[in-house]
């Protein structure tokens, strides 16, 4: 994946590069064609997030739908809500 392109606020990815490889990370906000910012409830929470590098990631195919619609009501969503969703992903 080389552009933000395929990529939607909310959507669930994983980290291929870094200190952070393998990890689950929700997509805050898409920044540029090259760049993403992400939060997983824990290290990086909504105040401070990572931002990476598309190139970076991998895909999954699933949408945080909770997450996306607190983000388009224009309010700040809460690091538990990311952690309960990336925990909802990764329990299935």
């Amino acid at each position: 994946m080389d552009t933000t392109k395929e990529l939607a606020v909310g959507q669930f990815v994983k980290s291929k590069a870094g200190r952070d490889r393998d990890r689950v990370f929700l997509i805050l906000d898409i920044v540029d064609d090259n760049f993403v910012l992400l939060v997983d409830g824990n290290l990086r929470k909504v105040d401070s997030p990572k931002l990476k590098k598309v190139r970076h990631l991998v895909k999954i195919n699933q949408i945080s739908t909770a997450f996306a619609d607190t983000l388009k009501d224009g309010k700040k969503p809460d690091d538990s809500l990311v952690r309960r969703e990336i925990d909802k992903l990764q329990q299935v």
